[in-house]
């Protein structure tokens, strides 16, 4: 039975992920270092050779994609967006924690939502729907393996939520321009909406 396999990778380093900053929606550029570290891994590492990169539309994702993948098509797929953290964008937790509804967020729950943000109810709604997108234009256009490139959030939640086997999403914390590789095969994902997790990628050279 036909595979596809989808390499999800997290986006490079940017300043405000180096300052503790809540980022979401705010479009910062990979940071110098952040490059710096993408260029040095793609000679440490062996990344896939993937034909499309489908992308979340924020600069520190495209950037990372068009560095790691530099002869593949990209392909923005809106939905692979960071969530929005509302009122709580641009602050570190050092400046958030005395706030009640900050603590309370912290707390969990699929419907809590930082003040002007977002739900991870929400989401992990909009991420089902950029993970049926991609499989489907894989499928589509018969392409075998494509690579993923998100942020930290919404990668431990793709994987979390639809990986098997279920992994907490709490140990699922890549380092910037790694990630996991997994396996989508149309029986899998048709009768249980899930893919196998293969492992980590990329993988270091020998």
């Amino acid at each position: 039975m036909k595979g596809y396999r989808i390499s999800f990778i997290r986006h490079g380093r940017t300043v405000a992920n180096d300052k503790g900053i809540y980022i979401g929606r705010t479009d910062y550029p990979l940071s110098r270092k952040g490059a710096s570290e993408l260029y040095n891994k793609m000679d440490e590492y062996e990344y896939p050779h993937v034909a499309r990169v489908y992308s979340s539309p924020l600069q520190r994702c495209t950037e990372t994609a068009e560095i790691l993948f530099p002869d593949a098509q990209l392909q923005i797929v809106d939905n692979l967006i960071e969530m929005d953290f509302g009122d709580f964008e641009g602050k570190t937790a050092d400046e958030l924690v005395k706030q009640d509804v900050f603590l309370q967020w912290l707390k969990g729950g699929a419907d809590c939502r930082p003040p002007k943000g977002e739900s991870l109810e929400e989401v992990q709604l909009r991420i089902f729907k950029a993970l049926r997108e991609i499989i489907r234009d894989m499928m589509n256009t018969d392409i075998l393996h494509a690579a993923v490139v998100t942020h930290a959030g919404i990668l431990s939640n793709l994987i979390a939520g639809f990986g098997l086997p279920k992994i907490d999403p709490k140990e699922l914390r890549p380092a910037p321009g790694e990630g996991y590789d997994v396996l989508v095969t149309a029986s899998l994902w048709q009768r249980s909406g899930a893919f196998e997790i293969l492992g980590m990628t990329p993988y270091r050279m020998n």
